[in-house]
């Protein structure tokens, strides 16, 4: 079987099991009601001009190294990839590391498929808390790419995805964020925050394709980072009265 054969069968019956499933995207139990922070690992970050408890926070992975030095104990919502909770590489095993005995508010786990016993013993094993939790599923990401922007990303292969970070942005803008702010998030950079290893990114090009997309269509969509500023073309956050006024401009 010839690998074009093999992806267009791939494309075909995951595009079936979508319009089948017709499945929703994943919604919080209280929506947000103001500006929302995703913070990513990526080696630079920087916390929002104006950052107060009127923010909502949003960790990705192991992100909560970040927050963690803003005084932040728990974030209010955490996705975590499910290769954090039982891989062996460098980037799962300092995943576990740095969430060891912290604690978050809701837990969304992507992709995992050993149902809630199993995905409870996993977090137990490294002391990772939190105050609900929900597992989400391949085809609800998908569901809340094409809600929110249009585009049904099929997931086919990790460069044809977007980045857990960018999934975030998209769930933010779901559920009410007035703004989101992003920071710790570029997909041009290497590397994360927590270990030395220099680890490239696999989604380069599709999260960048999605956050321009935002941008295009109007979504109030900003970074705390300069250099994402200027390397994507997102609008560096200015603060509250700022920002908000140049939106409206727009």
């Amino acid at each position: 079987m010839t690998a074009s054969f093999a992806e267009t069968k791939l494309l075909l019956f995951r595009r079936l099991k979508y319009i089948l499933r017709r499945p929703k995207p994943p919604v919080l139990p209280v929506p947000f009601t103001g500006p929302v922070v995703v913070v990513g690992s990526a080696p630079v970050s920087h916390k929002p001009i104006d950052f107060d408890e009127t923010f909502r926070v949003i960790t990705i992975n192991g992100s909560q190294a970040v927050t963690r030095k803003w005084g932040i104990e728990v974030p209010d919502v955490t996705l975590m990839q499910y290769r954090q909770l039982d891989g062996t590489n460098t980037n799962a095993v300092e995943v576990r590391r740095v969430l060891k005995g912290e604690r978050t508010g809701m837990l969304y786990v992507l992709l995992w498929r050993k149902g809630l016993a199993s995905l409870n013993e996993h977090l137990q094993a490294f002391d990772y808390h939190y105050d609900r939790v929900q597992i989400v599923n391949r085809y609800q990401r998908i569901a809340l790419v094409e809600k929110i922007c249009g585009l049904k990303v099929l997931e086919l292969d990790a460069i044809s995805k977007c980045s857990n970070g960018v999934i975030a942005v998209l769930f933010a803008l779901l559920n009410g964020a007035t703004a989101v702010i992003i920071s710790g998030i570029n997909p041009q950079s290497t590397g994360h925050v927590y270990n030395q290893e220099n680890l490239s990114r696999l989604h380069v090009e599709m999260d960048s394709e999605i956050l321009l997309t935002l941008l295009r269509q109007g979504y109030p969509v900003y970074t705390a980072d300069p250099e994402v500023a200027k390397s994507i073309g997102l609008p560096l956050w200015q603060g509250k009265a700022r920002s908000n006024s140049a939106a409206v401009s727009q």
